[in-house]
């Protein structure tokens, strides 16, 4: 039987802003190849637990991805080593074109070969971009936006994707549609980390889930366990 190593480690994670205790020394891990969610009300903490990982936020506490430990990295090379994070509210670049947008990604890269196999790939995906790649990123929909968020992150060939909130604005249809996009790039091999207030889909998708409240984490477990915990039903699924 193959062992999985967990890709991603966090220990004792914390975040403090001034005298707010955004995170308060939470661990959880990632393993390779998982779908992994963290789900909570607004202000629970998540958005902050993945900027510490992107190395955009002080933190105290261990994190560390393939057993290299991140706290020295800065952000660029936290993204060389394969962590791509895709922010809430998307952040493409709205006067820039779509392939402009996803060309941006790029920038580290030197395998022109790879990287022309990548398009493919991205577009294989989200065959609406291939559609649009001369059009300013501003103009498209919001589930345009997000689509183009995602693939600007893959375009970095990161080994773990790390979502923030992909389903925000969006129609159920379009929401449906984005997960199981996730779905599809999980299954190709990249891991995910997704943070996300749609707990139902999250938790659909996600092998395993925790449950941050006023940053700590409460609960955990399989995405099958939390979605039949009744604490969870009440709380966050409706």
């Amino acid at each position: 039987m193959s062992t999985i190593t967990a890709a991603l480690q966090v220990r004792e994670l914390a975040v403090q802003y001034g005298a707010i205790s955004a995170v308060k020394g939470i661990s959880f891990e990632v393993q390779e190849g998982e779908i992994v969610t963290l789900i909570g009300a607004n202000g629970a903490g998540k958005t902050s637990a993945l900027h510490a990982i992107s190395g955009t936020v002080e933190y105290t506490g261990n994190i560390s991805y393939r057993a290299e430990n991140l706290r020295k990295i800065p952000p660029h090379l936290i993204v060389a080593r394969g962590i791509a994070h895709v922010p809430e509210g998307r952040g493409i670049f709205g006067n820039l074109t779509v392939m402009e947008n996803l060309r941006i990604a790029t920038w580290q890269r030197k395998d022109k070969a790879g990287i022309r196999q990548d398009f493919e790939r991205v577009f294989e995906f989200f065959p609406r971009l291939r559609e649009r790649v001369s059009q300013p990123g501003g103009t498209l929909s919001g589930g345009e936006q997000q689509m183009l968020a995602v693939a600007r992150a893959l375009m970095s060939r990161g080994t773990m994707l790390i979502l923030d909130e992909p389903s925000m604005g969006l129609s159920p249809l379009m929401v449906q549609e984005i997960m199981s996009i996730l779905s599809r790039i999980n299954k190709e091999g990249t891991t995910i980390l997704l943070v996300e207030q749609n707990a139902n889909m999250a938790l659909h998708i996600a092998s395993r889930g925790y449950v941050l409240e006023t940053g700590s984490i409460t609960l955990s477990g399989t995405g099958e366990e939390l979605r039949g915990n009744p604490l969870v039903r009440e709380a966050y699924l409706g």
